[in-house]
């Protein structure tokens, strides 16, 4: 009898686990939607645009008046961006005209749509999503990928790029 319930409890967990997985599997980004204009070489002097989805689906695009551009291509430097802002006020960085793009395009499906993207939707804040690999890589500088990428801009042109390590030095970033 108790052989009975465990088969039946491993059956239903691996059912309920394949359902929860074929449900978040479905890749639902339409790349025909956004954009990054970005030159091969992204240095001081480059001009950018873009076209990109925030965390619900909203499309955002750079404009003249954006000042700053903060990006994240790895776990850690994510976890380091959404602590410092927690303890921000709502529109912390709208204020500051600054958009937060974190690269996902290397995360499964499975795992963006299960877990980075609900947890990204609990954020008072926006966070522009890269989810194409081609995109990420214009943006990507893969010797400091783990840092935090603050681009300093005027008029879509890039005036200054700083690679940051903790909250400190990224606040500092931004004055």
């Amino acid at each position: 009898m108790l052989k009975k319930i465990i088969f039946a409890l491993i059956a239903l967990f691996a059912i309920s686990a394949g359902a929860f997985y074929f449900i978040n599997a479905t890749d639902n980004y339409d790349a025909s939607n956004y954009s990054a204009t970005v030159p091969d070489t992204f240095t001081v002097g480059s001009t950018l645009d873009f076209a990109l989805p925030d965390q619900f689906g909203k499309t955002h695009s750079l404009n003249p008046n954006t000042k700053t551009l903060v990006f994240t291509f790895a776990k850690d430097s994510a976890h380091i961006m959404k602590d410092f802002l927690r303890e921000k006020e709502d529109g912390y960085l709208s204020q500051k005209s600054t958009y937060y793009i974190a690269d996902i395009s290397t995360a499964p499906v499975f795992i963006r749509n299960a877990f980075i993207i609900p947890d990204l939707q609990k954020s008072p804040y926006p966070v522009l999503l890269i989810y194409n690999e081609e995109i990420a890589t214009k943006f990507r500088y893969d010797a400091k990928k783990e840092a935090i990428k603050v681009v300093t801009l005027d008029n879509k042109t890039v005036t200054d790029i700083q690679f940051v390590t903790t909250q400190a030095e990224f606040e500092a970033a931004l004055k």
